[in-house]
């Protein structure tokens, strides 16, 4: 098995950063190498070129891309983003979290992802359907309720899940429901779905709070990013009894040390659709960046990755990392948040809220029986608390930071399943 090197080049490739985190866990496990080798790559990479009619008359052409990280465990399981940077190796690095990520928790899925090379903000609704339609054709041979069920992501939402899975059913002759989650409920989505990640993130919050024997009231939060994921976040731990003294999003960042007044902020940001720097509630304006650097007990990182790097890592002044985006800290940062004595959740387990209930989801559309809202969230809860407490009896069993013990385990439980399958040949 190779040393796990990055290089300082590739701080910021996310691919290069799972990599390193791999091959450390995989080292400390002691992982053969047959098994290294068949768990490092992907079964599968596939690139579509969506030829798509515009508006105006004009035909453009859009690249997309399709990784299926692992099956062993179970049928692939993630999102499809739509955005302008993105990229093979990111959608590579996605896919392989995945698979981590799912066994975290150990619900039975192994990891993949997709995207699509576009700006969605600047592209109709209808130039939207037309390229969510041919992407999904264009893959049909892949998705499946037992193949490849992908759900949103980054410039994705409900409307488009609806468009795949009526694409998907027409080719099959039947209506699929099962084949994406994140749906709109009239079409078989689950309730507590949307803010299942950000809920995720309060509940192990709320233990990390426990195990330092710290409450709620006594705790300032903050939260980079306010889509989905973390404005459901801020509003379920204002909601809780956290102090909320920080926020931002695309356009820049608050900071108030008395707190914010959530229900205001997202009335303002959400309903009204002004921008959060110009909120009238009060709040020092800075940069989106800058708020991470702000003082408070837990930092929560929620808007997109690389936000916390080699370069700005001693600039954190937090005593819990919870990791709401995907990859938000590069592996390069990784030791400076353990010289700080900086307790991590890592993405992999913090955000993993969405894609359990994504299960969830998957689980009503098969059988054909919907929960309530309450019992969603109690089954979370129960998922999100159990995984917490494995990871951190890895970590202190191991001697390894939570992010590596996180790993560990996810590896162990993929590589246990493919030793008991074996290697068809």
């Amino acid at each position: 098995m190779p040393t796990p090197t990055l290089s300082p080049h590739d701080e910021m490739n996310v691919y290069a950063s799972a990599e390193a985190r791999f091959e450390i866990a995989a080292r400390k496990l002691g992982l053969e190498d047959g098994v290294y080798r068949f768990m490092r790559y992907p079964n599968k990479e596939i690139t579509v070129y969506i030829p798509i009619t515009l508006d105006n008359g004009r035909l453009e052409v859009f690249i997309g891309y399709r990784v299926h990280h692992s099956l062993v465990r179970g049928p692939c399981k993630g999102g499809i983003r739509f955005a302008p940077n993105v990229t093979l190796d990111e959608i590579r690095a996605l896919a392989s979290e995945m698979t981590w990520k799912c066994a975290v928790v150990n619900i039975p899925f192994g990891g993949a992802k997709g995207g699509i090379i576009c700006d969605p903000g600047k592209l109709s609704r209808g130039e939207l359907e037309r390229i969510t339609r041919r992407y999904t054709a264009e893959l049909i041979e892949w998705f499946g309720p037992e193949r490849d069920v992908p759900a949103p992501d980054l410039g994705t939402n409900e409307q488009v899940m609806a468009w795949i899975m009526d694409t998907y059913s027409m080719h099959a002759r039947r209506t699929t429901t099962a084949v994406v989650t994140g749906k709109p409920i009239e079409m078989g989505g689950s309730q507590g779905r949307h803010s299942a990640t950000g809920r995720g993130l309060l509940i192990v919050c709320d233990k990390a709070m426990a195990k330092f024997g710290k409450r709620r009231g006594d705790a300032r939060v903050i939260v980079q990013g306010f889509g989905n994921v973390g404005s459901a976040a801020a509003s379920l731990m204002h909601a809780a009894g956290y102090k909320v003294v920080g926020i931002a999003d695309i356009h820049g960042g608050l900071y108030d040390e008395k707190g914010f007044d959530l229900p205001a902020v997202e009335n303002w940001v959400l309903r009204q659709h002004k921008p959060l720097p110009d909120f009238p509630g009060g709040g020092t304006p800075m940069s989106a960046q800058e708020v991470l650097f702000q003082p408070c007990d837990i930092l929560l990182p929620a808007a997109i990755e690389n936000q916390i790097t080699s370069e700005n890592v001693h600039r954190i002044q937090a005593s819990i990392l919870c990791e709401g985006a995907n990859g938000p800290t590069t592996a390069y940062a990784d030791e400076g948040l353990d010289a700080k004595g900086i307790f991590v959740i890592p993405d992999i387990l913090a955000n993993a809220g969405g894609v359990t209930v994504s299960y969830f989801e998957w689980v009503q559309d098969r059988e054909g029986f919907f929960w309530r809202e309450s019992m969603v969230n109690e089954r979370l809860k129960d998922v999100m608390e159990h995984s917490f407490d494995e990871v951190v009896r890895y970590s202190e069993a191991h001697a390894v930071n939570n992010r590596i013990a996180a790993y560990m385990l996810a590896i162990d439980r993929v590589a246990f399943v493919l030793k008991l399958r074996g290697i068809y040949a």
